[in-house]
C-alpha cells in the first residue's frame, strides 16, 4: 500500500485547535466547547484540520502585524496566516479583543456572539473563502450565520 506525504504526516500528528493571549488579559469561556465547534465547521466545509492556532492580542498588538507583514496601515479584528492550502487547514487566527468588543457594542450584538463570528470568520478564511468583494463577503456572512447555529445547537 503507497503513502502520500499527507499520509505520513496524519501517521504522527493530533490535529488540534489551540488558543493562546500575546499581550492581553483574556480567559475563553468553553474553550473545549469551542474547539470541537470549530473542528465540526471544518469538516463541514470538507476540510481537514492540521493545526489551528488562535492568538487573541490587543487592537496595537493586531495593528503592528497588519503594518509589518501585509502593508495595511489600519486597526482591524482578525488577521488569518495560511500555512497550508484548503483543503489541509492549518494557520494561526490573531484576534484582538479589543477590536471584537468594540465591533460588539456598535453592532448592539453579544461580545461573545461578536467573538464567535469574527473566530469562524478566520476559519472560513482557511477553508478558502475571500470577502473581497460585496459577493464574497455576502457568502462569507452566510457562512459565518450557518456556523453559528452549529455552536448553538452544541
Amino acid at each position: 500500500m503507497s503513502h502520500t506525504p499527507d499520509e505520513w504526516f496524519w501517521e504522527d500528528e493530533e490535529a488540534s485547535v489551540s488558543f493562546q493571549n500575546e499581550d492581553v488579559e483574556f480567559e475563553l469561556s468553553q474553550p473545549d466547547v469551542l474547539a470541537e465547534w470549530i473542528k465540526a465547521v471544518i469538516e463541514r466545509e470538507g476540510c481537514t484540520l492540521q493545526q489551528a492556532s488562535y492568538i487573541f492580542c490587543s487592537d496595537e498588538y493586531l495593528y503592528n502585524l497588519n503594518q509589518e507583514y501585509l502593508n495595511h496601515d489600519t486597526y482591524t479584528d482578525i488577521i488569518t496566516f495560511p500555512y497550508a492550502a484548503p483543503p489541509m487547514i492549518e494557520g494561526d487566527i490573531f484576534i484582538s479583543v479589543d477590536r471584537v468588543k468594540d465591533n460588539a457594542r456598535q453592532f448592539g450584538a453579544p461580545f461573545e456572539q461578536e467573538l464567535h463570528r469574527v473566530m469562524i470568520h478566520g476559519i472560513l478564511h482557511l477553508c478558502g473563502y475571500p470577502d473581497k468583494s460585496p459577493g464574497e463577503k455576502a457568502s462569507m456572512r452566510e457562512k459565518e450565520e450557518e456556523a453559528l447555529k452549529l455552536l448553538q445547537a452544541q
